[in-house]
């Protein structure tokens, strides 16, 4: 039961900024001033826009994996270039999942 009050003085621009990042990890204002006070890890929601730029990388990375395949015997300079852009990819894409 939470029954106690604190109170604390904040600009507007602040609050518009804790509320905005509180909606983003869908919770209360309340319970994301309390997990950011006590260092609790907060991780915001992906947004369908993001899940779809996600997937799409997703697909890229695919992609270029097989062009880099395909192109390995008859232009290995080729073959390196893309398969590195896949690596590129696949590299944003783990930074993207943290």
């Amino acid at each position: 039961m939470k029954r106690e009050y604190i109170q604390i003085r904040c600009s507007i621009y602040e609050k518009k900024l804790l509320k905005k990042r509180a909606a983003r990890a869908g919770i209360s204002l309340s319970k994301y001033l309390r997990a950011t006070a006590f260092k609790i890890n907060m991780v915001e929601r992906i947004t369908p826009e993001q899940l779809e730029c996600y997937q799409l990388l997703v697909q890229y990375k695919n992609n270029f994996s097989r062009i880099s395949n395909m192109f390995k015997k008859s232009n290995p300079k080729l073959s390196k270039e893309v398969q590195q852009l896949a690596e590129e990819i696949r590299t944003h894409l783990k930074s993207f999942k943290k």
